[in-house]
């Protein structure tokens, strides 16, 4: 049973906005002001003018091969089928982890002493959503981001009064290296957009709609995060900021308004639920994609003959999320998933200079952008992704032979 043409340019928009909105701004911010200081937004930039490559690759890659696994259908078709596996590796492990860090990003403000617990309470909550089918996902995703979009902006508007703009002087002991790590870090936030890509074979008029969806998306989004990022290193400072646990409440907090702090923290954990339910759709798309081409069991890619759903894709990959959510570290999670889904990136930008001869420039600034991304990010991240992806590399290699 195949898959079911959906949804329309607006509702794609939408869920990759679900899943970057979330991302970036709850959770990516503090760790990035860690590495950069004043120099975030610089960061910031780099990671918008990789993703931005990224994502050009991506829609003319989508918009020739509509179908759901994004990366994992574009390697296999123009590079072989081993780049293939490698991209569908990388974004079903990087993706997992960052499922897992929406999880606990929901779960440090809503309830940060008992974080792991709402995490994994979370990640069942969402399955059983997208267990129901796509548009009932994308329903709910619509109203997520409508409700924080508005939020966010009457939280720019309320700190205006306390913003400081000589906060955003240069440090002198800020380095190329540590804007670097924060433009890796922040490319976290804006990986979302993949999720229009992956859900290729649920998208009407492919050909049409992902090129619209894709930069439309992406372009909202880094408005919204520099606008957010202005006003949290204006009020806070780089070093409150980077030290901060829930730095949107921080920021919250310090307008002084008495109502605005438990308002940030509620809308926070709705926006990190929302890209979670983006995700879960993009990362149970690839392994229901790469289930069907035998590359993870063949039982994965059974589609729910009522639901319309990749019904044990989604079980499967929220159980994983599940036990990560219930164990791992929310900056540990980040750095891993960006080191996995810049690699993946780095094949579709790979593929995408196959394309056509005069439209290679932009995906060799991608590829060149996201290897010097990777490699830039903190050594235990560099590590951990290099040995997942060593691994689906051995594993692939062992199946071809035996």
């Amino acid at each position: 049973m195949e898959l079911r043409r959906r949804l329309g340019v607006f509702d794609a928009v939408v869920i990759g906005l679900g899943a970057m909105i979330g991302a970036g701004i709850f959770a990516a911010l503090a760790p990035a002001a860690a590495a950069a200081g004043s120099w975030l937004l610089l960061g910031l930039a780099l990671a918008a003018a990789v993703a931005y490559c990224n994502a050009t690759s991506s829609a003319r890659l989508a918009a020739r091969y509509p179908e759901s696994g994004g990366t994992y259908v574009y390697g296999r078709e123009r590079l072989g089928p081993f780049w293939g596996y490698l991209a569908g590796w990388g974004f079903v492990v990087g993706k997992t982890a960052s499922c897992a860090a929406m999880a606990l990003t929901a779960g440090s403000y809503l309830w940060p002493e008992r974080a792991h617990a709402v995490a994994v309470v979370a990640v069942l909550a969402v399955a059983a959503v997208n267990y129901r089918g796509i548009q009932k996902s994308a329903l709910l995703t619509r109203v997520i981001v409508g409700i924080v979009l508005a939020v966010l902006t009457a939280l720019v508007a309320c700190s205006a009064p306390a913003a400081e703009f000589d906060r955003l002087a240069v440090s002198s002991d800020t380095t190329p290296y540590g804007v670097l790590q924060a433009a890796g870090l922040l490319f976290f936030a804006f990986a979302g957009y993949a999720r229009i890509a992956t859900l290729g074979a649920e998208v009407r008029d492919p050909a049409r709609t992902i090129p619209r969806a894709v930069p439309i998306a992406l372009g909202t989004a880094l408005l919204v995060y520099v606008a957010v990022a202005v006003a949290a290193l204006t009020v806070l400072g780089p070093e409150r900021l980077a030290d901060a646990a829930a730095p949107l409440a921080e920021l919250a907090s310090a307008t002084g308004l008495p109502w605005s702090a438990p308002v940030i923290r509620v809308t926070a954990a709705l926006a990190a639920l929302g890209a979670l339910l983006a995700l879960l759709l993009g990362v149970s798309r690839t392994t229901y994609a790469m289930a069907r081409d035998r590359h993870l069991p063949p039982a994965l890619a059974a589609v729910h003959p009522r639901y319309e759903v990749p019904h044990r894709a989604e079980l499967a990959v929220a159980a994983v999320v599940a036990v990560l959510a219930a164990c791992t570290d929310l900056r540990g999670a980040i750095g891993f998933s960006s080191f996995a889904v810049l690699a993946y990136y780095a094949v579709a930008n790979a593929a995408a200079s196959t394309l056509r001869p005069a439209a290679r420039l932009v995906p060799a600034l991608g590829l060149i952008g996201c290897g010097t991304l990777a490699f830039a990010l903190p050594p235990a991240s560099i590590a951990a992704g290099a040995g997942v992806l060593a691994l689906g590399a051995l594993v692939y290699a062992i199946r071809v032979r035996y």
